[in-house]
């Protein structure tokens, strides 16, 4: 999984603030997106989310913004997990300009597990946690 796209869109000029430049709102929704496909891709579907009584709650996001984007700019999200836990996740996503290649922000969050019921973090099941392990990423510097 490591740098698949979790998002490709576009930036609409509605999307831009008074400066001309995609508001943080917007940069937090795209990221909200990705997550949603990554989650998808671990086994955290929807309908698991929803058959289960499960859910996922971001405890933690740090965002960085390198470049800005404009009006008509093609974004591209990759994303890949970092750690994954008895109840959480950590992962890393990278927006792109999808014309040009720039970072154009990151956004790191920790997420957890959680029983919707009960209001209180749980273990992932087994089977996500297999999947959640094909797919953690390689340690930075770390040769196989």
């Amino acid at each position: 999984m490591v740098g698949e796209a979790t998002y490709r869109g576009t930036v609409y000029p509605w999307q831009c603030d008074h400066v001309g430049h995609m508001n943080i709102m917007w940069y937090v929704g795209k990221f909200d997106e990705a997550n949603w496909n990554l989650f998808t891709r671990l086994g955290l579907t929807p309908s698991y989310l929803r058959e289960c009584g499960r859910g996922m709650a971001a405890v933690q996001q740090t965002l960085s913004y390198k470049r800005e984007l404009l009006a008509g700019d093609v974004v591209e999200i990759r994303s890949r997990l970092l750690e994954i836990r008895d109840k959480s996740i950590r992962f890393l996503h990278e927006m792109r300009n999808g014309e040009t290649g720039e970072v154009a922000a990151t956004c790191e969050i920790t997420g957890v597990h959680v029983d919707r019921k009960a209001r209180k973090s749980v273990p992932f099941a087994p089977a996500i946690r297999y999947a959640a392990m094909q797919h953690l990423a390689p340690l930075e510097g770390v040769t196989a």
